[in-house]
């Protein structure tokens, strides 16, 4: 069966401000030199893909001393014209929520709150078709889950995350369409291995190289997925099952723990 892509809007925040300054997470070390000039030109690029496919791109203003804005997924989750905003565990994220509370209330249209529990947006938070896969175990608190079935109007799958390497549930898994993901079974708890082999028999598995390449935060529109390059081993299976893999260099921004998917979070409209 032939594979469709539907057209996004997306949401991204430019990394004018990027930099590695603190460690939250194993990806961060802050004596390795940086480059925010390059970061920008990746992000650049990712941008502009995602305009030469179809979507549509809009933009939040970054802000002064907060250099992991640019990772817009983690900044809320947005299904059906509802958006509940994140609230960060680490005390150098959490004034990145008042971007996205003004963002959306501004533009009106939306319907917003914060949450109540630590919840990281989409970098915990996975739309698939009809329902929400929800990762625990570094950032987002379990208990974050049944709030979001509560105010997104979705059934939960609560998925335990073990390997601190895969802190989100966004490095560990990707949505491809409304039935098929790709994860790396070994970033997970051994019931929600269980519960993903019930849930989607037919996913593909990355390897550990793949999945260490962040090749699992990836972007896809049903048909294309943008991914980083370095995962070729997943951009082999990807066109074998009729996907049309987009290689990106994320290296800059991996510095900090984040690639294509961290970099965006998508707005579903009512």
């Amino acid at each position: 069966m032939p594979r469709v892509a539907t057209r996004r809007r997306y949401l991204m925040v430019r990394p004018t401000y990027f930099d590695v300054e603190y460690s939250i997470n194993p990806w961060m070390d802050p004596s390795k030199p940086t480059s925010t000039e390059l970061a920008v030109a990746q992000w650049e690029w990712l941008h502009d893909q995602f305009v030469r496919l179809g979507h549509t791109v809009e933009l939040l203003e970054p802000r002064a001393g907060l250099p992991d804005m640019v990772f817009a997924a983690n900044g809320a989750t947005v299904v059906d014209g509802r958006v509940l905003v994140a609230r960060f565990r680490h005390l150098q994220r959490r004034a990145e929520s008042a971007g996205y509370l003004d963002w959306f209330r501004e533009r009106g249209g939306w319907e917003v709150r914060q949450a109540r529990w630590i919840n990281e947006g989409e970098g915990d938070y996975l739309v698939a078709g009809n329902r929400v896969l929800a990762g625990s175990g570094f950032r987002s608190d379990p208990r974050a889950h049944a709030e979001a079935e509560r105010f997104l109007g979705l059934p939960v799958v609560g998925l335990t995350l073990v390997d601190p390497r895969y802190y989100h549930l966004d490095t560990a898994m990707a949505v491809l369409d409304a039935e098929t993901i790709m994860y790396y079974p070994y970033a997970f708890s051994a019931e929600s291995r269980r519960i993903l082999r019930r849930l989607y028999p037919d996913a593909i598995t990355a390897t550990g190289a793949d999945a260490a390449a962040f090749g699992l935060n990836a972007v896809s529109d049903g048909r294309h997925v943008v991914l980083p390059e370095a995962a070729t081993g997943l951009i082999d299976a990807l066109r074998e099952r009729g996907y049309e893999p987009i290689g990106a260099d994320m290296s800059e921004l991996l510095k900090a723990g984040g690639s294509v998917k961290c970099c965006t979070l998508e707005l579903r409209a009512g």
